[in-house]
């Protein structure tokens, strides 16, 4: 392993909307900022089209667009934005280690985490080809623009079923999807599915082909696990609501985690277990996920960041 030691104020690993507005805040702040993008530099809305719920974009944006922003206002007040990811993490003594790409070292006074968390898909290589085309795995972000359209949704959560529900407020028809003969959502959550009037729940069947015109979706190809029998759905939307995964692997043993593996922040703030360690974003997030507060939860980590160094200092001084 290389023996390149760097040292920094704050590092944040992971961009996207709650990395790059921690950097903005932790640059303007004077914390000298760096920044890792990970894998996929501006996260999960470099793989959409239409943002057109984000404050400040009244006509709209394109999501790779809209993290382009992001990144030049938080590289016009300082931050180092760097293309790499971190590889694994020392948080047993300060200041915090930190290994990036396996083989450069950085210590760091603080760490901002905003790795997020990546929406789990079917698998279907037609789903691919149709993503951001009619195919999106966020209903509350994308349901705006099936208004009064037919729609497909795969899942059978909480999740999925509020999404359904949400989606039956916007569009004509809502097929839902069950893999088995039951849901696994919460009987609250069933009984607002079969009590809304234009949700259809097809029962022990699975997706087997989006279907296109080669630019946007047309239909839904849809077998039945238990007879082996096809149809195809008339729809111009897909939703897959299966779940997400947090990029929260490399963590494991230094923050702590739910079940599922989403880091746990104070309430009211981003600070982990761990001192001087910060999350924000979907990474800390499973119930709103959304662009907007993902941006306000980056803001809070940075906050959180400047002030930690500011007691520390305090302290130093006292």
């Amino acid at each position: 392993m290389s023996q390149e030691i760097e040292h920094v104020q704050c590092l944040i690993i992971g961009s996207g909307p709650a990395g790059y507005t921690a950097a903005i805040y932790a640059a303007r702040a004077d914390l000298k900022p760096v920044l890792y993008t990970g894998m996929e530099a501006g996260g999960q809305l470099t793989q959409t089209t239409d943002v057109d719920n984000f404050p400040g974009y009244p006509l709209g944006i394109m999501g790779p667009e809209m993290m382009e922003d992001f990144r030049k206002q938080a590289e016009r007040f300082g931050t180092a934005i760097r293309f790499g990811y971190v590889s694994s993490v020392d948080f047993s003594s300060l200041p915090h280690k930190v290994i990036v790409d396996e083989i450069k070292t950085i210590t760091a006074d603080t760490v901002i985490i905003s790795t997020g968390a990546t929406a789990k898909w079917l698998g279907l290589p037609s789903e691919h080809q149709y993503n951001g085309f009619g195919v999106s795995a966020c209903a509350v972000c994308d349901g705006f623009f099936f208004k009064g359209q037919d729609v497909a949704i795969v899942g059978a959560g909480d999740t999925a079923a509020e999404e359904a529900t949400y989606l039956a407020k916007l569009c004509n028809k809502v097929y839902m999807l069950v893999r088995r003969d039951e849901f696994r959502a919460s009987k609250a959550m069933v009984h607002r599915v079969l009590n809304t009037p234009n949700i259809e729940v097809i029962y022990n069947s699975e997706a087997k082909e989006v279907l296109g015109n080669g630019k946007n979706v047309t239909g839904l190809r849809v077998f039945n696990n238990q007879t082996n029998e096809e149809q195809d759905l008339q729809i111009e939307g897909f939703f897959v609501a299966i779940g997400h995964k947090p990029n929260t692997d490399i963590f494991k043993g230094w923050i702590d985690m739910d079940e599922t593996g989403y880091l746990i922040t104070k309430p009211g703030t981003t600070k982990t277990n761990v001192e001087g360690v910060f999350a924000c974003g979907d990474v800390q997030d499973h119930y709103y996920r959304q662009a907007v507060t993902a941006a306000g939860t980056g803001c809070m980590a940075a906050l959180d960041a400047e002030r930690y160094l500011a007691a520390k200092e305090d302290v130093l001084k006292a």
